[in-house]
């Protein structure tokens, strides 16, 4: 039997947060036209519904705008990339936090750690 793992929803993952970690850092800016569907499905290896499912998600959470016949282009709301901004920053902090948690590190310890690790 299967042990759970879904290949097609990892790689959408994947490439959902790559899309979003360029956005952030600023690599696509707002208002900028992003690479075609079919461009990011050719260099991923993936097929062009994979991509389209993406910019669709990423249309219905605001940050990005789809325009019939002239392609999909980041969103200028800077409120709604500030969003993201910090939902990416939460979920990265949440991942570092459970991991640490599971090796059985306290909260103090974790911040003493991080305190630490900043001053290097």
């Amino acid at each position: 039997m299967g042990n759970g793992f879904n290949a097609s929803q990892w790689i959408y993952q994947r490439l959902m947060a790559r899309l979003c970690q360029q956005i952030v850092r600023g690599e696509l800016k707002p208002g900028e036209k992003l690479p075609s569907v079919r461009e990011i499905a050719a260099q991923a290896g993936v097929s062009p519904n994979t991509i389209q499912r993406i910019y669709r998600r990423m249309e219905r959470m605001g940050i990005v705008e789809i325009r019939r016949g002239q392609g999909s282009f980041l969103t200028e709301n800077t409120e709604e990339l500030e969003r993201l901004h910090v939902q990416l920053r939460i979920e990265c902090i949440g991942e570092f936090v459970k991991d640490m948690k599971d090796m059985g590190v306290s909260p103090s310890k974790i911040i003493e750690d991080i305190e630490k690790y900043l001053k290097q």
